[in-house]
């Protein structure tokens, strides 16, 4: 099955409900759009609960309130139940909406000009803190820990910050390099936590990397594809791992190439791929 947004305006954008049976999508054409799966919309075109006045980055479920929460880069969050036109909410940010992510009650945010705020979601949305990214370089995607004490936000310049909100004994906010091939560097694409709480990066060098933020290694690094990788997720089990492979426009649409094919792969996670292995004694960090 297959939907599209309104005149084949591109799809930013994508979240589930909790249950699964609901799809939320966010595009160019400014909408905030659902879809039941197993149901064919008129004209194959989704309902559109919601409406920005420029496209729409980034859309998340609220599992706490069952609410949809759309970014867009007119600068503004919006709030939504599925049943109104009208934002039940909507909060200003700093600057346009590049990155969002919502783990149990917590929400983080990244925008232009390097600002990440943090939201308590728990009820009505409240901002907990804003700070500036810890990357010197925009920030291109960004994850809450499974646990919620903090977030890993991905930079354009190869980098991940791993940053805490509250203080966690033995444990301190670091950044790391990655995505880099000799003296190239590649965006961070997309970042994606196990319920292990360890995660994997995607970046603009085709590669995959899986990593334990608390021991500071990597687990597994997967041989290159010959294409960007510009999205990934992990099953809600953590045993079934998805990555798409296109063009991420990040040198501009005169390299687009329309009849390259966009591809999706499905890995088997095997446990001693994900999981913490325990810090390695006698070695660099």
């Amino acid at each position: 099955a297959q939907v599209n947004h309104e005149n084949q305006a591109p799809a930013l954008c994508s979240a589930f409900s909790a249950d699964g049976n609901t799809v939320f999508t966010g595009g160019a054409d400014k909408a905030v759009r659902m879809w039941q799966l197993g149901q064919q919309p008129a004209n194959g075109v989704p309902q559109q609960i919601g409406a920005h006045d420029a496209p729409v980055r980034n859309v998340g479920y609220l599992p706490t309130s069952n609410m949809i929460v759309s970014g867009g880069w007119d600068k503004k969050l919006k709030f939504w139940d599925g049943r109104s036109p009208n934002a039940a909410m909507t909060l200003e940010l700093p600057e346009r909406c590049y990155a969002l992510d919502v783990r149990g009650n917590l929400m983080v945010v990244a925008t232009a000009g390097r600002h990440i705020i943090a939201y308590d979601v728990s009820g009505t949305p409240r901002e907990h803190s804003r700070k500036e990214s810890p990357l010197k370089f925009q920030s291109r995607c960004i994850a809450a820990f499974p646990d919620m004490t903090g977030f890993a936000v991905g930079s354009i310049e190869g980098r991940v910050g791993i940053h805490y909100l509250q203080k966690v004994p033995g444990k301190d906010s670091f950044a790391f390099k990655c995505h880099r091939q000799q003296q190239d560097v590649y965006s961070v694409n997309a970042i994606a936590f196990h319920p292990y709480g360890t995660f994997a990066t995607v970046g603009g060098d085709g590669v995959v990397n899986f990593w334990d933020k608390d021991n500071k290694q990597r687990l597994k690094g997967f041989p290159a594809i010959n294409r960007e990788i510009p999205c990934a997720a992990f099953n809600a089990q953590g045993n079934i791992f998805a990555y798409a492979s296109s063009y991420d426009w990040s040198k501009g649409s005169q390299f687009g190439a329309p009849n390259s094919p966009n591809e999706i792969f499905l890995h088997y996670v095997a446990e001693d791929e994900i999981k913490p292995k325990g810090k390695k004694t006698g070695s660099r960090r």
